[in-house]
C-alpha cells in the first residue's frame, strides 16, 4: 500500500470516528431536551391534573419583624385574619367587587397613626408585589382594616388585560363594624360597577 492510500485511509477513518461522535453528542443533547420538556411538561399537567392550584394568599414573616402578604386572589379573608392574627398582626379584611367599596364609619381613628404609606412609620406598604405590615406600628387595642376592592380584568387600549382593584387602608381603635358595600362613586369615573 501507498503511503497517499494510507493517507487516504486514516483521514476516512478520522471523518468517519468524528461523524459518529457528533451523532451521540447530538442524540444525547435530543434526549437531554426530551427529558427537560418532561419535566416542564410535568410541572404544568401535575397541578392541572390532580387540581392543586395556587393557593388563595400566602403570609411570612420577614427578617426586620414584618409580616409580609402576597394576595394572589381575592378569597379567603376570613382565614388571612387568622393567619395575620398568628403572625402577630390583628387585622380586618375585606373583599369587595368592582365598584364598590365599604360605608366609612366602621370605627374609631385616633391620633395620626398611618396605617399605610410609603415612608417607615406606616402601619402597612405596598413593596415588590406584596404588602408588607408592621406589627409594632399597630396598637395594643387596634386593628389594621384592609379593603380590596375589584379583581376585574379589563382589556385595556392596547389589547393587554389587566386587573383593576383598589386598597384602602384604616387603623381603628377599639371594635372594629361590619363592612357595608356601597356604590364607589369614583370607580372607573363613577359608573359604580
Amino acid at each position: 500500500m501507498r503511503f497517499e492510500e494510507q493517507l487516504l485511509m486514516d483521514l476516512k477513518a478520522k471523518i468517519t470516528e468524528r461523524a459518529e461522535r457528533h451523532r451521540r453528542v447530538t442524540r444525547r443533547l435530543y434526549a437531554g431536551s426530551a427529558v427537560g420538556l418532561l419535566a416542564v411538561a410535568a410541572a404544568f399537567a401535575v397541578p392541572l391534573l390532580t387540581g392543586t392550584e395556587m393557593p388563595a394568599y400566602a403570609v411570612s414573616k420577614n427578617a426586620d419583624g414584618t409580616v409580609r402578604v402576597e394576595i394572589n386572589e381575592f378569597k379567603d379573608a376570613d382565614q388571612l385574619e387568622r393567619d395575620l392574627d398568628a403572625a402577630g398582626v390583628t387585622a380586618d379584611i375585606s373583599y369587595l367587587p368592582p365598584g364598590k367599596e365599604c360605608k366609612t364609619g366602621r370605627g374609631k381613628t385616633v391620633g395620626q397613626v398611618v396605617a399605610m404609606g410609603p415612608g417607615p412609620d406606616a402601619a402597612a406598604r405596598m413593596r415588590d408585589g406584596g404588602l408588607d405590615i408592621n406589627p409594632r406600628h399597630i396598637g395594643e387595642d387596634q386593628t389594621l382594616v384592609l379593603e380590596f376592592a375589584g379583581n376585574e380584568e379589563e382589556t385595556s387600549k392596547t389589547g393587554k388585560q389587566k386587573v383593576l382593584w383598589r386598597l384602602t387602608a384604616h387603623m381603628i381603635t377599639g371594635q372594629v363594624g361590619p363592612c357595608v358595600a356601597i356604590d364607589d362613586p369614583t370607580w372607573k369615573g363613577g359608573s359604580g360597577s
